[in-house]
C-alpha cells in the first residue's frame, strides 16, 4: 500500500515537471519564435519586426506554423527524455 502511495506521488511529480517544461522553436532564422509547454500548449509567440516587414501573409503563416512545430518537436523529445530518466530512477 505504501508503494502505491509512492507511485502516485511520483506520477504527480512527473506530470508537474512535464507541465512546467518549456521548449522554444524558431523559423526563418529567428524571424518567428514559439514556446510550448510539456503539454504542447502554445505559451508564447514572438514575431520580429523583420517578419512583419516581409508583407507576405502566406510566408508569415508558414513561419509561424514551422516555429510552433519546431517547438512541439523539441518539447516532445524533452518529455520523452525526462520520462525515460524518471523510469530508470524508479527501477533502481
Amino acid at each position: 500500500m505504501k508503494m502505491m502511495g509512492s507511485l502516485q506521488s511520483q506520477t504527480k511529480r512527473i506530470k508537474e515537471e512535464i507541465s512546467a517544461l518549456r521548449a522554444t522553436g524558431s523559423a526563418g532564422a529567428g524571424l518567428v519564435e514559439a514556446t510550448v509547454n510539456g503539454d504542447f500548449q502554445l505559451m508564447d509567440l514572438n514575431i520580429s519586426e523583420a517578419a512583419y516587414s516581409l508583407g507576405d501573409k502566406e510566408n508569415l503563416k508558414v513561419l509561424i506554423i514551422s516555429a510552433v512545430n519546431d517547438a512541439a518537436n523539441k518539447a516532445k523529445a524533452e518529455v520523452e527524455r525526462k520520462t525515460q530518466d524518471i523510469l530508470m530512477n524508479l527501477s533502481h
